[in-house]
């Protein structure tokens, strides 16, 4: 699974270094996430609770983990990858605001991928090769249509409504990104020549559709139900992807391939949940184009949220 790659991954696109190129390749991406998140935390009520909870908090490259703990009296970082979450720990300069932090090793998806991994590991694959792109991609979507997705996930040691500012940075996608990636690598192992026939088979694509939408809902419930009734939840999601290989010009947009990553109707799904305090929009550029290579980068949302 993808999944189970996370702590490698992360490695090569998260912590200190990483932050740093970013301060050079795309400050405005940095800038935009701190401040909706500091934002959050300096506008929460007298009287709520004072504990911070990070969701799917990796090393903590975008987010401001120091003036997040200095200004609660806990900060909750949950990840798979621990090991990701103990290098953004050991930035922080003393040990006094160390203690303040708690890490907590979960899977906040709820275990969607295992989930899926389970129904696609029941399916006679090599019979159903002959049948060609229709059987392969017909099966496929039988497993997203039948995968469980909790909504909302359970994570143990959380409780309900315990979180004055709960956050939920650049994890969105991935949450149901990294399943549907391993449908694609599973058809690789199989039939490599079908890669591409899922873009043509119709209930496939229905399926991812209704399946992206399933894995986002749950995960917004699950942001309302950790934060407290007067308190603000930050969603950051990237929203569209794009590859570029014009670069600093006033026509940039002109040369770009743009992929959408969420459905078209998640700030309506937002606004099903949350009142939207705040929304921003900007770019995250990850990499510029060099030596034949596209460069790439996203369109980001960012919405500070509080309940109906």
């Amino acid at each position: 699974m993808r999944i189970d790659s996370l702590s490698y991954s992360n490695i090569q696109t998260q912590g200190a270094q990483r932050r740093e190129a970013l301060r050079s390749l795309s400050p405005q991406h940095l800038e935009h996430c701190s401040s909706l998140i500091l934002h959050g935390l300096r506008q929460r009520p007298p009287g709520i609770s004072p504990n911070v909870l990070i969701l799917g908090a990796g090393a903590c490259t975008e987010i401001p983990l120091l003036e997040l703990t200095r200004g609660s009296d806990e900060v909750v970082l949950v990840d798979l990858d621990l090991a990701s979450m103990q290098q953004a720990a050991r930035e922080l300069p003393t040990s006094a605001l160390r203690k303040r932090l708690l890490l907590l090793q979960s899977d906040i998806s709820g275990g969607v991928s295992t989930n899926l991994q389970r129904l696609l590991e029941k399916q006679p694959w090599d019979l159903l090769v002959p049948g060609g792109a229709q059987a392969i991609f017909d099966t496929a979507a039988e497993c997203l249509e039948q995968c469980l997705a909790p909504d909302p996930p359970e994570l143990e040691g959380l409780g309900t409504g315990a979180f004055g500012l709960v956050i939920s940075s650049l994890v969105l996608t991935q949450l149901f990104s990294y399943p549907l990636l391993d449908i694609l690598d599973r058809v690789q192992s199989i039939a490599p020549e079908l890669l591409g026939e899922q873009e043509r088979h119709r209930r496939y694509q229905q399926a991812a559709s209704a399946f992206r939408k399933r894995v986002i809902q749950a995960h917004l419930h699950l942001l309302q139900n950790l934060v407290e009734k007067e308190g603000f939840a930050i969603l950051i999601s990237d929203v569209r992807g794009f590859v570029f290989n014009v670069y600093g010009t006033d026509h940039d947009k002109e040369h770009r391939r743009t992929m959408p990553l969420v459905p078209r109707a998640l700030p309506d799904f937002v606004r099903e949940h949350f009142i939207v305090v705040r929304e921003n929009q900007w770019e995250w550029l990850t990499d510029l184009p060099a030596d034949g290579r596209l460069g790439r980068g996203y369109d980001v949302v960012g919405y500070m949220l509080t309940a109906l």
